[in-house]
């Protein structure tokens, strides 16, 4: 059936295979009750057919179990019954069951009747003049009884009147209304089953058709999909659909910005590898050859560091779908390690590289790769835009949050451009630092990966830039943080 297409998943009443299906959850949620419950309203008939089938019959049991108490009599202090032949055979013409009568004194002692019929105990709750009733058995038998205590006057003595009859006619009576029930049913159910089945079908038809038309999609197609003829319950699911359709859209032409502007800066050093190659080709004087080959190598380098960096952008933006995969990491301790892995780079230019430490261990959670590479580029950048004999400092504070900080004295960054510059590919104009415009771009990247904010200002002793990443310490909340307030002024902190 096409309602089935939607989910492709065979399951009766068990255990569901590996694909949901809505379909099958809502079949089974209706039709097992319904196979619960018959059992029980099986058994439930059968009680209650029993009960109708004892009402007439019980009726009769009491009117003779009357008749008979009215023929017992006192007569010269003796306890009689004038009981004539023909009304004994009156009670007993019955062709489907055997009847029994009894009449008895109260220590058990047979006055008249049969002696079959099984004597009664704690004759001393029995009321008087009530008729009751039990079930009982004869030699293995089953019969229904009727009884009751007859005071006789003027003799004041009691005695104990009982009519048992088998329960033939009872069972034929209870079998024919269990039949009159319970066989339609037979009928009545599967036919429900069926009905059920057919108006699920018709039901999540308008899914069917959806499914359809988004199969009927083209692959590039990520324009919303018109909730027009879709069930209240499902738009909801549709309006997220949509929601992420659009997100994905701005991904996807993020990305092919990404491609285009790769493309373009790749193309770059690959332009003058090959013209220096073709003029180291073309050269006979060795000297001018050596220029074209350091050229070449310098060249190849901005390509490799280029590469390098769309690697790690690419990886940072991965690590979005990694977000279990964090550890703990020591702040302080990692940002030590990386300043002294700039140490040589910062003596290059005789620059002053000084660390100051907060004193405390500042635990975070993240990636300790992708953070090294944060760190590693703000530390990078400050050196290489920093003039010889200058200074930059790397510092960890502990606070509400973690903090990292790299500041410098170097040319500094307009306030027109601060935001800007964590753009991918983006370039300060007047640069004369080769670059490739990625490496705050990855920084960005990164501390976004982390829910950590990341913003440049000036420097406060002067001359200069300062890059402050604030980042969540581990095993702190903030309340204020999660409802979109940033509780930490970055500009300030």
């Amino acid at each position: 059936m096409e309602g089935t297409e939607l989910s492709r998943r065979s399951r009766v009443f068990g255990t569901p295979t590996e694909l949901n299906s809505l379909f099958g959850e809502i079949l089974d949620w209706m039709l097992a009750p319904l196979l619960f419950l018959w059992p029980i309203s099986i058994a439930v008939t059968h009680h209650v057919a029993n009960q109708i089938a004892d009402q007439p019959y019980d009726q009769a049991l009491a009117e003779n179990v009357g008749a008979i108490a009215r023929l017992v009599k006192v007569v010269d202090g003796r306890v009689t019954v004038s009981f004539p032949a023909p009304a004994r055979a009156l009670l007993r013409a019955d062709e489907n069951d055997t009847t029994y009568y009894q009449v008895a004194g109260m220590h058990g002692e047979l006055i008249v009747g049969d002696r079959e019929i099984p004597r009664l105990v704690a004759l001393s709750q029995l009321p008087s003049e009530v008729v009751q009733f039990r079930d009982d058995d004869i030699n293995g038998e089953e019969i229904r009884v009727a009884y009751k205590m007859v005071t006789l006057i003027p003799k004041g003595a009691n005695v104990i009147v009982q009519v048992a009859e088998t329960r033939k006619k009872r069972e034929n009576l209870a079998s024919k209304i269990i039949s009159g029930v319970i066989l339609p049913q037979f009928a009545i159910i599967p036919l429900a089953v069926v009905l059920v089945y057919f108006g699920l079908t018709r039901g999540i038809a308008p899914l069917t058709r959806l499914q359809s038309r988004i199969r009927k999609r083209h692959p590039g197609d990520l324009s919303p999909i018109n909730i027009h003829g879709v069930p209240e319950e499902v738009r909801p699911v549709i309006l997220a659909f949509n929601d992420m359709m659009a997100r994905l859209e701005l991904i996807l032409q993020a990305q092919q910005r990404f491609i285009a502007d790769a493309a373009h800066q790749m193309r770059t050093p690959l332009t003058g590898l090959k013209m220096q190659t073709e003029l180291a080709l073309s050269e006979t004087d060795p000297q001018v050859m050596r220029q074209s080959l350091e050229q070449i190598a310098k060249s190849t380098d901005r390509a490799a560091h280029l590469i390098t960096q769309l690697l790690v952008l690419a990886r940072a933006e991965a690590s979005h779908e990694k977000l279990h995969a964090f550890v703990t990491v020591d702040l302080e301790k990692l940002a030590r390690e990386v300043t002294q892995e700039a140490v040589p780079r910062a003596l290059s230019k005789n620059i002053d590289l000084g660390f100051e430490d907060s004193g405390w261990p500042l635990l975070i959670e993240g990636n300790p790769v992708l953070l090294r590479e944060l760190m590693s580029n703000l530390i990078d950048n400050a050196v290489k835009y920093t003039p010889h004999d200058g200074r930059v400092t790397v510092r960890t504070r502990a606070q509400a949050f973690a903090i990292f900080e790299v500041e410098d004295n170097g040319i500094g960054i307009a306030e027109s451009d601060r935001n800007m510059v964590f753009e991918r590919f983006y370039r300060v104009l007047g640069s004369e630092e080769d670059g490739s415009g990625l490496g705050l771009a990855i920084v960005r990247e990164i501390a976004e990966l982390h829910r950590a904010h990341v913003r440049l200002l000036p420097n406060p002793l002067g001359q200069g830039t300062l890059a402050r990443a604030v980042f969540r310490r581990q095993g702190v909340t903030y309340p204020q943080y999660e409802s979109g307030i940033s509780p930490v002024p970055l500009g300030d902190a």
